[in-house]
């Protein structure tokens, strides 16, 4: 099927791209950064920076950063081909370039940062991560590419289209849902931010239900039991910078064991 993209202003093919590209980054970083918690950004270097919680929420956030920075560039090229009076193209059209775009995020992230760099897996704790790599490349990045060359290529509004669109959110939706009520988790890993004394984060973690099981040796990581929404908030207001589990997504950072 010719995808007709040249007669779209390059600007806003490229645009498109990049929305595309870096909303997939979003997804990644959200799902299985924040969501899973099956691995962060940087989670294949070796010791100590592997297990250095705090160093790889930063370079978890430097990721994001990147990924909005290629948002805004999307956007500004969709608002100077759109000032320059060019077609803008058709839902079908729009909607096949940023899959495209996700798609290839997937692709790269496989194939570069899993496989080549090493930085991380998908599932960081599985005794199998290559299946998991795979799995998630083939949903994720195969998926889509395939669904831009069986979409229609309409003129006016693309109900096919919008309906492939939905079926990968709600995919997506279903897997940062259901993902870690399979992992059987006992305990709950709290990051405090510094500064609190160890009275202070003992009475957040009383104020919050839940019972202390250890801490790291910089007294700022402790783990605790499961914790409820109630207490979620609590430990977020009491000072805590990442709670590792939610009842939605119950689990632990298991690719990262505690050192005490």
């Amino acid at each position: 099927m010719r995808l007709n993209w040249p007669a779209i202003n390059r600007k806003a093919v490229v645009g498109w791209l990049l929305v595309g590209f870096a909303l997939a980054g979003f997804f990644d970083g959200i799902v299985l950064h924040q969501i899973l918690q099956w691995h962060h950004l940087l989670s294949g270097l070796r010791e100590p920076a592997g297990s250095d919680l705090r160093f790889q929420i930063l370079a978890d956030g430097l990721f994001h950063l990147l990924m909005y920075l290629l948002c805004i560039l999307g956007t500004v090229l969709l608002v100077a081909a759109r000032a320059s009076g060019a077609r803008p193209g058709t839902t079908s059209e729009i909607l096949r370039l940023a899959l495209a775009g996700f798609g290839i995020w997937h692709i790269v992230d496989a194939v570069i940062i899993h496989w080549l760099l090493g930085l991380h897996r998908i599932r960081m704790a599985s005794e199998v991560p290559l299946a998991w790599d795979i799995g998630w490349l083939v949903i994720f990045g195969i998926l889509p590419l395939v669904l831009v060359l069986l979409m229609p290529n309409r003129g006016g509004p693309a109900r096919g289209a919008a309906a492939a669109l939905m079926s990968v959110a709600l995919l997506a939706g279903l897997t940062a849902g259901a993902g870690q009520r399979f992992e059987g988790a006992t305990h709950t890993i709290v990051v405090f931010r510094e500064g609190l004394s160890p009275a202070q984060m003992m009475r957040a973690v009383l104020e919050a239900r839940t019972n202390l099981k250890s801490t790291d040796k910089g007294g700022t990581i402790w783990v605790v039991d499961e914790v409820s929404w109630a207490g979620l908030i609590t430990l977020h207001a009491e000072g805590a910078v990442l709670v590792s589990t939610t009842p939605v997504a119950a689990g632990c950072l298991a690719w990262s064991a505690v050192k005490v």
